[in-house]
């Protein structure tokens, strides 16, 4: 067996690695690359391998950055298929539609206002693309186990996000475990990961390997929040992920108002389509959830879904007034990077009154990370916006495992794997929950580095 890390070995984005079995090549998610520019150029230098050759890809999860570059991949030959939990293949749907819609957007605004560095600015793919892809998606078995060749896989929950599942390969005697993105034990809306016991080869994420979740209440936070901005007549924008993280605020959006500590008539805007459709799968596999299906059913309650585009625009303008009324915004995109969002902090940036909270995890190199680092300015739509309004960052709300859940996971191995890889982690991340494997546990582990191969 050999392993080639295409992706998420010096980044904490672009999960990407190719598994070699001698008589096939399986890849282990198909993400795009997020953050610096950089490394979003990645997205365009090809996957770094044949993809035609590439028998088939076994997703973890839906996110962008582990699912993104699936219409890519097929577009440069890949015809294989694409084997998912049923809830991932139904939010790639959502999400992979929405990426290719928004760089249509971006490619055809680019040329109109001729931003481009190229003859003529292009999307990385297409809805088109996107629709071909989805045909090569299969769901699962119920007890998440199949059979590709002389290969025996295992999809194991989680947590994190719906549908989310860690993959165990098995081949040759030899068992490889990746974990995929570990969630927390105390995620509000995922139930905890499950424990995996026995690994020969173990590739370990490492998002906040480094770093410890603050122990917090996040509803109590987002309630002293609300009330400091309502009493200077400001409104809160919450860029979100439309995915997990967007109903998890609608969730306690909800637990505020019914506890009394939202006014029953504060408007709450979802302004995402994406988030929307997101939210109607969440309800429809409430049974992944570990809330009641009570609470999955009254996410949206009073909430307004902002489905156009001109009620988007419309919306932004009217908070942009004077003497708006204070509301509360829901919009994708989760870090900034684009979407809808990028009105709302166009016109809610300049004004102290508001409050912008960002909730979760930031890629270094995004907008949100630069505004929760304090920059006071931000680039929007080709002109820099001065940040006047209050940011803060609400960590309480990531899906992520933090170093101690980590480690936790780790601990459910009844013995030492004979290697560990440390993977998907901003470098110090990655090097941090390296060295604490490695003290701590004993186990044999590195950091690899973009595009090298091991042999296993």
């Amino acid at each position: 067996m050999k392993i080639t890390f295409l992706g998420a070995a010096d980044s904490v984005t672009g999960s990407r690695h190719l598994l070699d079995l001698g008589e096939q090549r399986i890849l282990l998610d198909c993400g795009l690359f997020q953050g610096y520019k950089a490394l979003r150029e990645r997205n365009w230098a090809g996957l770094g391998a044949a993809a035609a050759s590439i028998d088939a890809v076994l997703l973890s999860h839906a996110h962008l950055d582990h699912s993104g570059y699936i219409p890519a991949l097929r577009r440069q030959g890949f015809n294989g298929q694409i084997f998912s939990s049923g809830a991932t293949r139904d939010l790639c749907e959502v999400l992979l539609l929405d990426s290719a819609h928004l760089q249509e957007e971006d490619a055809r605004r680019a040329n109109r206002y001729g931003t481009s560095k190229h003859a003529k600015a292009l999307p990385l793919y297409t809805v088109n693309d996107v629709k071909k892809a989805l045909t090569h998606f299969v769901g699962l078995p119920r007890d998440g186990r199949l059979q590709l060749g002389s290969a025996s896989i295992r999809f194991t929950p989680i947590g994190h996000l719906l549908g989310a599942c860690a993959i165990t390969v098995v081949t040759e005697g030899k068992t490889l475990v990746f974990s995929g993105d570990v969630g927390r034990n105390n995620d509000l809306l995922m139930p905890p990961p499950q424990r995996l016991e026995e690994a020969d080869i173990l590739l370990v994420e490492s998002t906040y390997g480094n770093r410890l979740h603050p122990p917090e209440d996040v509803q109590a936070k987002l309630a002293q929040i609300l009330r400091d901005t309502i009493k200077r007549g400001g409104s809160l924008l919450l860029p979100s992920f439309a995915v997990g993280r967007a109903q998890a605020l609608l969730l306690v959006l909800q637990r505020l108002r019914q506890a009394g500590d939202l006014p029953q008539d504060l408007p709450i805007y979802l302004d995402s389509p994406m988030a929307a459709a997101a939210t109607e799968l969440t309800i429809r596999h409430k049974k992944l959830l570990r809330i009641p299906a009570s609470d999955a059913a009254g996410l949206c309650d009073g909430v307004h879904l902002v489905t156009k585009q001109a009620e988007s625009v419309k919306l932004a303008a009217n908070l942009a007034g004077p003497h708006s009324r204070p509301s509360i915004v829901i919009s994708a995109s989760g870090m900034a990077t684009g979407g809808r969002v990028l009105n709302h902090l166009e016109t809610m940036a300049p004004q102290a009154r508001h409050h912008i909270a960002f909730p979760g995890f930031q890629v270094t190199g995004s907008r949100g990370a630069k505004m929760v680092g304090g920059a006071r300015e931000v680039k929007l739509h080709g002109h820099f916006v001065p940040v006047n309004a209050e940011v803060s960052h609400l960590e309480g709300f990531s899906g992520h495992a933090d170093a101690e859940g980590l480690m936790a996971w780790l601990r459910g191995f009844k013995q030492a794997p004979s290697q560990v890889y440390v993977i998907h982690g901003e470098p110090e991340a990655s090097d941090a929950l390296r060295s604490r494997i490695q003290d701590e546990l004993g186990w044999r582990v590195r950091v690899p580095q973009h595009g090298e191969t091991v042999d296993c």
